[in-house]
């Protein structure tokens, strides 16, 4: 196996199989690196882009990409994301960039003949009034919430053409639909971060500072997370296995579910933190759960384990603590 950042591959790879990974340096492109590297494969070779190697949402840029490194499969990973408010001050560029990104891959991939296109959706595109658990059926049964529906509609519309591309040009493209993410390498930003991350730098604070390690909100919520590792092996078990248009929830099982509680307890544990920990219940909870199936998934891999929240939590806190200079925060 050979691993290329861009900048070591000059023109075409020699690999049989070349996959090519947009998004390449973040919380999901790192752990597929890792978990690439060790299983290594002789016939494959893995190229990372970042936003350094050219911008994709602009065709011509996007068609250089392709021409250089020639992939036969890829998984696209970047988008444009951001926090609740960010999503809704700006609701056209988060609706046209990733559109923009999304159509350049899509015909980028069918013009070069790739052979399979794995795109990454997200639970909270789903429609904002539903039943749960949710599943892969219910993606369009209703609009997204308000607040990121520039975001929700740009990505609902990847499941959409994956379809339309595999009816009138014969593609295999398709969707991953993860749950809340976390682990190394994720951005630890308290003001803008997930909640897992978020609370990691806090309690990292709170020790250092020998000050209380304070929670927004009551810790009742009910949330799914997968451990960044799981995720990526499930990934490119995907790629290499899992061919239909149709998306797949890759997720802990129902009975997974944990509260934002016995999150934070398990990170002040995993940070060995000694001192106070308040709950501040005058900050708003956001939705209860937002449970969702993994019942595709458990059909095709029913022996699959998962990490446990606690060993997730200690295998990030120990990540970030090493690494707290270079950490994203």
């Amino acid at each position: 196996l050979t691993m290329a950042t861009t900048e070591a591959t000059n023109g075409a790879p020699t690999s049989e199989v070349v996959v090519m990974v947009t998004g390449g340096s973040g919380l999901v492109g790192q752990a597929i690196r890792t978990f690439v590297e060790e299983h290594a494969n002789s016939s494959e070779e893995w190229i990372f882009l970042s936003s350094k190697d050219g911008d994709i949402t602009d065709r011509k840029a996007t068609e250089a990409i392709f021409q250089k490194y020639k992939p036969t499969h890829v998984i696209h990973l970047a988008a444009k994301v951001g926090g609740l408010f960010a999503n809704m001050a700006q609701k056209v560029e988060f609706f046209r960039e990733n559109i923009l990104m999304n159509d350049n891959i899509m015909e980028c991939c069918r013009i070069y003949k790739v052979e399979k296109l794995v795109s990454f959706l997200s639970t909270c595109i789903f429609p904002d009034k539903t039943t749960y658990p949710i599943d892969e059926t219910m993606l369009h049964d209703g609009p997204p919430h308000p607040s990121n529906e520039g975001y929700a509609y740009a990505k609902r519309l990847i499941d959409t053409m994956n379809r339309a591309y595999a009816e009138e040009y014969g593609c295999n493209y398709t969707s991953i639909i993860p749950t809340n993410i976390y682990g190394p390498h994720d951005n630890f930003s308290i003001e803008k971060g997930h909640v897992i991350p978020g609370l990691v730098h806090k309690c990292f604070l709170a020790k250092q500072n020998k000050t209380p390690f304070e929670i927004w909100g009551s810790g009742t919520p009910l949330r799914q997370f997968i451990y960044s590792h799981d995720l990526a092996e499930l990934t490119v078990w995907v790629l290499r296995e899992y061919d239909s248009p149709e998306p797949i929830t890759l997720s802990v099982d129902e009975s997974q579910e944990v509260s934002i509680k016995q999150v934070a307890l398990a990170v002040a544990k995993s940070m060995n933190f000694q001192g106070e920990i308040k709950f501040d219940t005058s900050k708003a909870d956001g939705q209860f759960k937002k449970t969702a199936s993994n019942k595709k998934l458990r059909q095709l891999r029913p022996d699959y384990e998962f990490t446990t929240i606690e060993d997730g939590i200690q295998k990030t806190v120990d990540w970030f603590v090493a690494n707290y200079d270079s950490a994203r925060k």
